[in-house]
């Protein structure tokens, strides 16, 4: 038996629409890095890009269980002495909810090229609407 890797040629990419609204930020997190990498596929190949794009909407509905709105911090380094910055979940939730979930979902992806260019294919979005209605995403009632 050969093993069939996927080409460019062969990729169909779909676009789906998740509704955050009421659900629990790691386990969307993880379900959505699987459709970004291609994961519910059968051409599935590691080394290719075979996702396909996720719209998220209703981004700031998410819950988190537990203290995590006030226990859990995330950090980052500018490059400079002494500038650790350090930001709670809550804080982050109202300033960039988009860079969250970039980074809560991107944390999932693989760290190299093709992780950055997975990441890309995410489109979060504060409220119910979005401007992607032309590419007829499907919704996702399978994460709720």
């Amino acid at each position: 038996m050969k093993t069939k890797f996927a080409k460019e040629e062969d990729i169909n990419r779909k676009w789906y629409v998740v509704d955050a609204d009421g659900q629990i930020l790691g386990r969307i997190a993880s379900r959505i890095a699987a459709y970004l990498r291609g994961k519910h596929k059968a051409v599935f190949t590691p080394n290719v890009d075979t996702g396909d794009f996720v719209v998220i909407i209703n981004a700031e509905k998410v819950k988190v269980t537990g203290a995590k709105m006030d226990d859990k911090f995330y950090h980052h380094h500018t490059g400079y002495i002494g500038n650790l910055k350090s930001a709670s979940l809550r804080d982050r939730m109202q300033k960039d909810i988009e860079d969250l979930y970039k980074d809560v979902i991107g944390g999932m992806l693989p760290k190299n090229r093709l992780g950055k260019q997975m990441i890309k294919k995410l489109k979060v979005y504060r409220g119910a609407e979005h401007p992607h209605k032309a590419q007829n995403p499907e919704l996702i009632e399978t994460l709720r």
